[in-house]
């Protein structure tokens, strides 16, 4: 059998318009000699009656002071796919065709009990396989799978994969049914040179690598979910990206020596987030190691991420999601790092605290606690981390394989965003891309520029760029 995975975002269901044109690409493939599976995401977006996010804040708006447990967050976020499911089955038999819907379990889908971000531990598709020997063609639930029933899940637990979920669906079907290719149907008509909201001259991309687009993914742009794309490379299952409502080609996304893509080159510009800056000014002491260690110890165990992380002798930085900013500042905000000396120093003293002030407030902890250490003082240095914080950021990026090899990359970026009066805060790179840290109310402008510069023609190797 020549299967094909084809999956459909929310805004492709959202209508009975948009659903019956995707059930003609589901006919087409058919008709072509392919044996589909379709994958669905829930119907619509965020204010549609049976989107995720509506359904998630019909169960919070219970009680906000009470969140939802992780168990039935997930149990109720699933139902958005389960309806799309059937209704999508159903339109499907309203053309004619034995279609029959599947939740995450009845596909298969065996995941690990993590609750809001499951990892598919394998798929068993037996049931799916004798489904198309009979002809009938399976809608399968994106974004949510079951534990292996035991001892604390008798019957198996509904869990879901996390935003995105249903193009990890589709690449991880893909890969358990050994399908031809992967179609990921969206409401553009392939990856693109950037947000084409933004830039509304950006290209179409006809090929691209599974390592590009991860990255692209990685970097802001929503096309495809990273983790598909590399399921996908593992498995060297062709991935389409292509738009539900046109018949544009779309884009190819094969490993790099099938790509037949001139390396290295400059792919494109993406955008992402609503980041945080904060620099913590510790000054130079021996002990400098010791207290930024206390820092990262502190964001693990509160689960907050960070990145961009900067050195120098005198201070750290680095950069939060501003969701989780709130968080990262209270733990912040009048944290004591002892330290204590092998030797008394010059003054008699055994120790130094040191204590992070976010800024003086009433309601802030550095404001409560810094009094209450005036009475050590005699015995100990009391010192003071001041904290800066720059809260309005997003991170641009430059989609470019092979830029390392290229001397003058990071220059040209530079340049071109500061000789345009935009603040450059921190650098990083990879090796599948340049990025730079800016005020978010400048993201479009530097979108912009950076596109004209080196995305509006053909994507260029970089040794051809001036």
């Amino acid at each position: 059998m020549k299967i094909l995975v084809q999956k459909f975002g929310g805004t492709s269901v959202d209508t009975k318009e948009h659903r019956e044109m995707a059930v003609r690409k589901v006919i087409k493939a058919r008709e072509a000699g392919y044996y589909p599976v379709v994958v669905v995401s829930a119907i619509g977006r965020a204010g549609a009656p049976y989107a995720t996010d509506t359904l998630v804040q019909f169960l919070k708006s219970i009680d906000p002071q009470v969140p939802p447990a992780p168990r039935e967050l997930d149990m109720i976020m699933a139902c958005g796919e389960i309806i799309s499911t059937v209704v999508f089955a159903h339109t499907l038999q309203t053309f004619g065709y034995k279609s029959i819907a599947l939740s995450g379990g009845q596909a298969g889908i065996i995941t690990d009990p993590q609750f809001g971000d499951a990892r598919i531990r394998e798929i068993r598709p037996q049931y799916i396989l004798r489904l198309l020997e009979q002809g009938y063609i399976p809608v399968v639930c994106g974004f949510q799978g079951t534990t292996e029933p035991e001892d604390t899940h008798e019957h198996g637990a509904i869990t879901t994969l996390g935003r995105g979920g249903s193009d990890t669906t589709a690449s991880a079907l893909g890969a358990a049914l050994g399908a031809e290719a992967v179609e990921i149907y969206t409401d553009v008509d392939g990856v693109k040179t950037a947000d084409p909201d933004i830039v509304p001259t950006a290209r179409t991309l006809d090929v691209c690598s599974y390592e590009e687009v991860a990255e692209i993914a990685h970097q802001g742009a929503k096309v495809v979910h990273p983790r598909a794309a590399e399921i996908a490379m593992d498995y060297n299952i062709p991935l389409w990206v292509k738009s539900t409502f046109s018949d544009a080609p779309g884009t190819r996304i094969v490993g790099r020596q099938a790509s037949e893509a001139t390396y290295p080159r400059i792919t494109g510009i993406t955008h992402t987030g609503k980041i945080v800056y904060i620099r913590l000014e510790i000054g130079e002491t021996e002990y400098k190691p010791l207290i930024e260690r206390e820092v990262y110890r502190m964001m693990a165990r509160a689960g907050v991420s960070i990145y961009l992380v900067t050195f120098s002798n005198r201070s750290l930085s680095f950069a939060v999601e501003r969701k989780v900013y709130p968080i990262a500042r209270d733990l912040l905000d009048g944290m004591v790092v002892p330290i204590t000396f092998e030797q008394p120093d010059e003054t008699g003293r055994l120790a130094a605290f040191y204590i992070f002030k976010f800024s003086e407030g009433l309601d802030l902890a550095y404001s409560v606690q810094r009094p209450l250490l005036r009475p050590l003082e005699q015995h100990v240095h009391v010192i003071d981390v001041n904290a800066s914080v720059i809260e309005s950021c997003t991170m641009v990026s430059v989609i470019t394989s092979g830029h390392r090899t290229m001397p003058g990359v990071m220059a040209r970026i530079y340049t071109l965003l500061t000789n345009a009066g935009i603040a450059v805060y921190q650098t990083a790179d990879s090796d599948m891309s340049v990025s730079c840290l800016i005020p978010e109310s400048e993201v479009e402008r530097a979108v912009r520029l950076l596109h004209a510069e080196l995305c509006e023609q053909t994507p260029k190797p970089i040794e051809a760029l001036p």
